[in-house]
């Protein structure tokens, strides 16, 4: 199965974009594994930093309440 960003020709992962990134949070608010959320390595690396860098600036929690 192809990545969704490679085959999308994304470039970027916003961090603003936190419907994009909620799709990649489990139920704990933890970051999904590369074999479950089915993105290659470059853009697992990328999106692990998106998703950290939006939790930093508040719109993502960092744990599930």
């Amino acid at each position: 199965m192809p990545c969704q960003f490679c085959t999308n020709n994304a470039t970027i992962i916003d961090y603003k974009d936190t419907e994009l990134l909620k799709k990649y949070i489990d139920q704990y608010a933890r970051i999904s594994r590369k074999r479950t959320s089915g993105v290659c390595s470059k853009h697992q690396r990328k999106l692990a930093t998106a998703i950290k860098y939006a939790r930093h600036m508040a719109l993502l929690p960092f744990v599930a309440s």
